[in-house]
């Protein structure tokens, strides 16, 4: 794969028109009885029926089939608190993958404002508007709070896809790497280096799945996350272990699995040796691993290995799950997202790496995202899931 350079980057974005999204009539537009039926006085026929049941907006409007990617830009991919204006294009690009792989239609909205309730408020007043929300880049452990609070307010699907699209997008990875290394997820030492949204939200929905809490090691930047440690936070303080050990290093040795989500360069070859045999290593920093591949299987040609990046065997990303997710949600006008639903789409992505037998191994454990077959599988694993909870 060719590798992007900034100026090919701005070119892209800023012609032939600026930016990634417009909007697009579904209606005729051409005569003078068009107008009259789209605004008014025919535009008052639909007002009338949704004021008297709101559920016919879903009839009359695009709100079945329209969510928001809204942000404050607080925490813009590995980029940082840059602000909600300069989060746009990455809100963007969220949309056109919404459009992209699920035709699912999509405002992106950035909100300028670090005030928590501030920023709730906004989301609440909005949501009329949409058939669920998707939120996206906001820092730990804001996202947390604001999510919680928001699936309290509002009756539509709210999901924080750094938090459980990346979660849903290991776990898929993960169950196959299991398979093949003939591991059980209730026996395995983990190690997450990275305790922020994606990484605890990760090792949660990994406990529910059936990994043991006590054999989670997570780790931040002041290492390993044990019972000594102050001022943890609510979030963090759930994976304390009472343990002498305190470094990144204490952490990985003896581990089964290694999940990277904290950065680039930062686990050593000394630390993948340490790791119990046929490890399994998900190094997910985007552009550069915390491990380049290459180094990690020298180093241990034993493991299966994952990545962020779409040239490189195994990548995890979250677009495996996210349209998916949101286009089954919408179907069945579901008023959250369940965890059923979400486990429904992690063993769906990973049966479809598995039926491709020529294929199914250390080297593809997860379907490409570019795979047709997602669409279809994923979304009906999911509403199956939702159905039957329902």
């Amino acid at each position: 794969m060719a590798v992007t350079t900034t100026s090919q980057a701005l070119e892209y974005h800023a012609n032939p028109k600026p930016g990634k999204l417009e909007i697009k009539l579904t209606k005729a537009t051409e005569t003078a009885e068009d107008l009259a039926l789209a605004y008014s006085p025919g535009v008052a026929a639909p007002v009338l029926e949704i004021s008297k049941n709101h559920e016919e907006a879903y009839k009359y409007t695009n709100k079945g089939n329209l969510v928001a990617v809204i942000t404050n830009g607080t925490a813009i991919l590995g980029l940082g608190n840059l602000g909600a204006l300069a989060s746009k294009p990455v809100m963007e690009g969220k949309a056109a993958l919404f459009k992209k792989f699920a035709d699912v239609d999509v405002f992106d909205i950035e909100v300028d404002t670090t005030n928590i309730d501030e920023f709730i408020n906004t989301v609440v007043n909005i949501s009329p508007t949409f058939g669920g929300i998707n939120l996206e880049d906001i820092k730990a452990p804001d996202c947390f709070e604001i999510e919680e609070k928001l699936k309290q307010k509002i009756a539509i699907p709210v999901f924080h896809d750094d938090q459980h699209g990346t979660a849903v997008a290991i776990a898929a990875g993960l169950i196959n790497a299991l398979k093949i290394q003939n591991k059980q997820l209730s026996n395995c030492i983990i190690t997450c280096i990275g305790a922020g949204a994606a990484g605890i939200a990760s090792m949660e929905f990994l406990v529910k799945l059936g990994a043991v809490r006590e054999n989670i090691r997570l780790v931040d930047s002041k290492g390993l996350i044990n019972s000594r440690r102050t001022n943890l936070g609510k979030y963090k303080e759930r994976f304390a272990q009472h343990t002498p050990q305190n470094t990144q290093q204490d952490a990985i040795a003896g581990s089964d699995v290694l999940i990277g989500l904290a950065g680039a360069d930062i686990v050593t070859p000394a630390e993948l040796a340490s790791m119990n045999q046929q490890p399994i290593i998900f190094t997910l920093s985007n552009p550069s691993p915390e491990i380049s591949y290459d180094l990690a299987r020298k180093t241990r040609p034993d493991a299966v290995i994952a990545t962020g990046r779409s040239d490189l065997p195994n990548q995890i990303n979250n677009v495996l799950c996210f349209p998916y997710l949101f286009k089954a949600a919408l179907s069945v006008r579901a008023t959250q997202i369940t965890h059923e639903m979400l486990a429904a789409a992690a063993n769906a992505i990973a049966e479809m790496a598995q039926t491709d037998q020529e294929k199914f191994g250390m080297d593809y454990i997860i379907p490409s995202p570019l795979d047709t077959r997602l669409r279809q599988h994923v979304t009906q694993a999911i509403i199956k899931a939702y159905n039957k909870r329902a």
